[in-house]
């Protein structure tokens, strides 16, 4: 008698869609960011010249790091090393698996906001797909209370919270699997990554140094 779970007959990288997502599997670049209308000038009549003033510069909210421009950029020189040698290629275009099922973190993902997709592994049973999202401080608040209540255990990483789930189970193949997801929400940065099969150690923890160092 073979055990019997709710996962699909194949659990595939490739395999993974979901029709509300659009442009999952995007190669690994940064989404653009949605660019501010021009600010209106205003004239103000001086009828008396005066002394100089400085202008008084807005302060925008200190994002806590910078998105970088390539995957690469993402990972320290050994973990990206390590990557490349276990688990090529990086951003295969037919790996679709999203970097989190979770529906409130998924729509933070898709609202526009500037993310950076990486993957690694080929469409298979074995990989693992991760974002790197400039996020709000009100977007980690929601999602800080959405993860402990979808399952997610929770703990302090850095400056942050790193929070994780793992799943196991046999496929009606009679194969054996775990699968996961591992998030760490930063100052002004959200890191969210899925894999099966596939969890390199210290794979969170490498990317939250080498971004918020």
């Amino acid at each position: 008698m073979r055990l019997i779970d709710t996962v699909p007959r194949r659990i595939a990288i490739g395999a993974v869609a979901i029709v509300a997502v659009v442009g999952a599997a995007t190669g690994c670049r940064p989404e653009p960011a949605v660019t501010p209308s021009a600010t209106p000038s205003f004239s103000v009549d001086t009828p008396t010249p005066g002394p100089s003033v400085t202008p008084i510069e807005t302060e925008m909210p200190d994002a806590g790091f910078e998105l970088p421009a390539s995957c690469e950029g993402i990972y320290s020189t050994a973990l990206l090393a390590d990557l490349e040698a276990t688990n090529p290629p990086l951003n295969d275009p037919g790996v679709t698996m999203l970097s989190t099922e979770n529906v409130d973190v998924l729509e933070i993902l898709h609202s526009g906001v500037p993310t950076l997709r990486c993957t690694w592994g080929q469409p298979s049973e074995y990989g693992l797909a991760t974002n790197v999202t400039v996020v709000d401080a009100a977007q980690i608040d929601a999602i800080a209370q959405a993860l402990p209540a979808a399952g997610f255990g929770c703990e302090p990483l850095g400056d942050g919270t790193v929070c994780r789930i793992e799943q196991r189970g046999i496929t009606l193949d009679d194969e054996e699997y775990t699968r996961g997801e591992s998030h760490y929400l930063g100052a002004g940065g959200l890191v969210t990554t899925a894999w099966i099969n596939f969890t390199p150690e210290g794979y969170t923890e490498d990317i939250v140094a080498t971004l918020w160092g």
